[in-house]
């Protein structure tokens, strides 16, 4: 039985970068009971109007991003997909009332790849993503969440990847990797800790209204909706552990959740 996960990825650079984040996803797999026979990925970079699942025998790098170092662009992370497991999710999603699409070209962006770059270098597991629809919010993407749980028990690891904290409206050149923590985001990240622990999913889903600091923290929602996928894949019995946490510029927080 796989775990799900809610990663906090960063930006590209985590990958060449040295950092908390950084060490933790490139030990990531150490702490996984069993290999995953195949890794689907919930991005916060890939936003569709309904679900969709890429279905490519082998998958390229996105390279979704620009004023980075040169070596990024260079960097490809190419695992082999699993075109017929996206089509049985695909149908499992149809069946359940969701209007799901297949995408037969695209490739994984760096919400996918940075940390499975990290975490499984060798690009030897079969790696597969489903969008996120932000306009949709949390409720809808606990609900696909639920759907997607019996993956676990055919070794499939559903992994969420996003950021705990994302405004990056705040980010000016010459802020420092290890500048401290600012007080809101103390805030919001401790009021999601806490009822992500106690598994108090009704507080979690509305936490825009709940949490301090929220619409602050987020001003879009696409890189905390791949937690909602996690925590409702998990199941109504999974519970949270925390298995990271740090800061990066003072207002990026890299929490890392797994569900078990």
């Amino acid at each position: 039985m796989q775990p799900t996960l809610f990663l906090s990825h960063g930006s590209p650079m985590t990958v060449l970068t040295d950092s908390p984040a950084r060490d933790f996803l490139a030990g990531l797999a150490n702490g996984l009971a069993e290999r995953p026979k195949a890794i689907l990925v919930v991005s916060a970079h890939w936003e569709t109007e309904r679900p969709t699942l890429n279905a490519v025998a082998r998958n390229g790098t996105i390279h979704d991003f620009y004023g980075f170092p040169e070596a990024l662009s260079k960097i490809r992370y190419e695992p082999p997909g699993a075109p017929a497991l996206a089509v049985e999710i695909a149908e499992t999603l149809r069946e359940a009332g969701y209007d799901a699409a297949i995408d037969r070209a695209r490739g994984l962006d760096h919400g996918a790849w940075t940390p499975l770059l990290l975490a499984y270098p060798a690009a030897d597991i079969p790696v597969l993503q489903l969008s996120v629809q932000t306009r949709l919010g949390p409720a809808h993407h606990h609900r696909i969440g639920a759907i997607l749980a019996p993956l676990r028990q055919a070794g499939v690891l559903v992994l969420g990847s996003g950021s705990f904290t994302h405004d990056l409206r705040r980010f000016r050149g010459g802020l420092s990797l290890d500048a401290p923590e600012t007080p809101d985001i103390t805030a919001f990240a401790a009021w999601m800790d806490r009822r992500l622990l106690e598994h108090d999913v009704p507080a979690l889903l509305d936490y825009r209204r709940q949490a301090p600091f929220a619409a602050q923290e987020h001003p879009s929602e696409e890189h905390l909706l791949p937690l909602y996928v996690a925590l409702g894949a998990a199941g109504p019995d999974g519970r949270a552990v925390k298995i990271h946490q740090s800061v990066e510029f003072g207002f990026l927080r890299m929490d890392s959740y797994a569900f078990q």
